[in-house]
């Protein structure tokens, strides 16, 4: 269960209201119950951190406006590739909450590309070598 609620995020962003923000709380919520909770932060401290994390997943989805004009239209996005957690502000402040380093540490693996890694051994024997040998 999620530690947030959406007006917990909307205090530290501004919020597209037809986007719902249970997705990025969500997301937020399984991250740090799996990164945070063993590093003894007080409830407070994992309230803070997941608010964060959350405002960055929104911000990677609608992402937040670095400069816009008038004349001649032009708007200009605060986005970068290939910067993981540190790509938003929201993010950035996450992972200084997070001061154990769990965050930094999985934002550094992703940029690594060794964060999800899934591996199967098989320890049977091969079906046709069997009916082969059979015959």
């Amino acid at each position: 269960m999620a530690r947030i609620t959406d007006v917990d995020v909307i205090e530290l962003i501004d919020v597209d209201s037809s986007i719902s923000l249970d997705p990025f709380i969500s997301a937020a919520n399984e991250l740090v119950t799996e990164l945070c909770t063993s590093s003894s932060y007080s409830d407070t401290r994992l309230e803070m951190i997941e608010a964060w994390l959350a405002a960055h997943f929104y911000l990677m989805r609608d992402q937040a406006v670095d400069t816009a004009k008038a004349g001649s239209v032009s708007v200009k996005y605060q986005y970068k590739i290939g910067l993981q957690l540190a790509q938003t502000k929201q993010g950035q402040t996450a992972m200084m909450l997070d001061t154990a380093g769990n965050l930094a540490n999985l934002s550094k693996k992703i940029e690594r590309g060794r964060s999800a890694t899934a591996g199967v051994t098989w320890a049977g024997t091969d079906l046709y070598e069997e009916s082969e040998a059979e015959e």
